[in-house]
């Protein structure tokens, strides 16, 4: 194919890729999907994917017509055009930097305002708007390399399962009890960090019954890779069975059980230390009420 063929054929090339970029932006790609929010199961990662779509399309104005015209222009202005006006004195063109200007100054007040309010909408300390009932207060623990869940409403703690009814909203308190971790439910939105000495905040909701990956986002060493655990939303009456079986079967949570959480294991060898079965989530049948405060720092921060 010549060069000439191949400059007039680029037009075609760059919209072909900006579909195919813009289509993967928009309906998400294949597997990678199954487990992201570009799947919302829930109302603040459906808001997300919103987000990302109107974003999409106020970069895509600017973005568009530069790979578009930038072949263009190539073919128009190559050296050797036989065909052309000729003016050797032309400095400005009136249409051209409106256009070159405006635009772009226009898609960035837009999407400064948008992001303003976005920003301050899905704000995770805020409850989830539109979600009715009494949130379900979990107190998250972060571990190396688990998560320990508290329910101090019902007494219980859990380590590999986060169950909540989907009837009602979580409202998340996290802390770390080592480094930094990260912490996310990518179907159900957002991300959040928890930090040893301090308390952070995420509320949550989920359309309806289901289950969910969740993870921690922010390496902290070997063990990495194996931290994650299982988001449940429940019925109703589900959930109270599942409280029910924590509380006739579960372990109490004594300083045994927290020494062995205190070690570097994932949820495999910690069920294995504490002769749990592997493959099911650790339920502890008591949540001692000044866990989570005691490693917030939050006694201290009080007195």
């Amino acid at each position: 194919m010549s060069l000439a063929a191949s400059i007039r054929r680029a037009p075609l090339l760059s919209g072909a890729v900006l579909a195919v970029w813009m289509g993967w932006g928009w309906t998400g790609a294949g597997e990678a999907r199954a487990e992201s929010f570009l799947d919302p199961a829930g109302p603040i990662a459906s808001a997300q994917v919103t987000h990302l779509k109107i974003i999409l399309i106020l970069m895509a104005i600017v973005v568009i017509p530069v790979f578009a015209a930038t072949p263009w222009l190539i073919r128009r202005y190559r050296y050797g055009r036989s065909k052309g006006e000729y003016r050797p004195d032309w400095s400005f063109a009136t249409v051209f930097e409106i256009l070159a200007w405006g635009v772009p100054i226009l898609v960035v007040l837009m999407l400064a305002v948008y992001l303003w309010q976005r920003t301050h909408t899905l704000d995770p300390y805020n409850p989830v708007a539109g979600k009715a009932g009494k949130p379900l207060v979990v107190d998250v623990v972060a571990y190396d390399w688990k998560w320990l869940f508290l329910y101090p409403e019902e007494g219980v703690a859990s380590v590999g399962e986060l169950a909540f009814p989907a009837s009602r909203p979580l409202e998340l308190h996290l802390t770390s009890d080592t480094v930094m971790q990260s912490f996310m439910i990518p179907r159900l939105g957002s991300q959040i960090y928890a930090m040893k000495g301090m308390q952070t905040k995420l509320h949550l909701a989920a359309d309806g019954p289901g289950t969910f990956e969740g993870r921690n986002t922010q390496f902290n060493g070997e063990g990495f890779y194996t931290q994650n655990f299982k988001a449940s939303a429940m019925n109703d009456e589900v959930f109270a069975r599942w409280v029910k079986a924590a509380k006739a079967r579960g372990l109490p949570l004594d300083d045994k059980a927290r020494a062995a959480l205190e070690e570097k294991s994932n949820k495999v060898e910690l069920a294995r230390a504490l002769d749990q079965p592997t493959e099911q989530p650790i339920l502890f049948s008591t949540a001692p009420s000044g866990m989570f405060d005691e490693i917030a720092g939050l006694k201290e921060t009080q007195q």
